[in-house]
């Protein structure tokens, strides 16, 4: 993927990680860093139960939204704190 794809990975995986956790958003620039970040941790993750979703953009969405998912769950617990 180039840099531009990841940008627009990103920024989906972040927004929708968003809308699905519910509660104020933190901004499109977090949302694109949470969404990459994600996108690292949902690969790990799903390499390590040895399932992929598929290739492509949209594949890479969905492991991108896991990892946000994930990523936005962990800073609310901290923001708590």
């Amino acid at each position: 993927m180039n840099f531009i794809e990841w940008i627009v990975v990103g920024l989906i995986a972040g927004w929708l990680a968003g809308v699905v956790m519910k509660g104020g958003g933190y901004g499109i620039v977090v949302d694109i860093v949470l969404g990459i970040i994600g996108g690292f941790l949902g690969g790990w993750l799903f390499g390590v139960i040895g399932f992929w979703p598929g290739g492509g953009m949209i594949g890479s969405i969905i492991v991108a939204f896991v990892g946000a998912v994930i990523l936005v769950g962990i800073t609310r617990l901290i923001k708590r704190a």
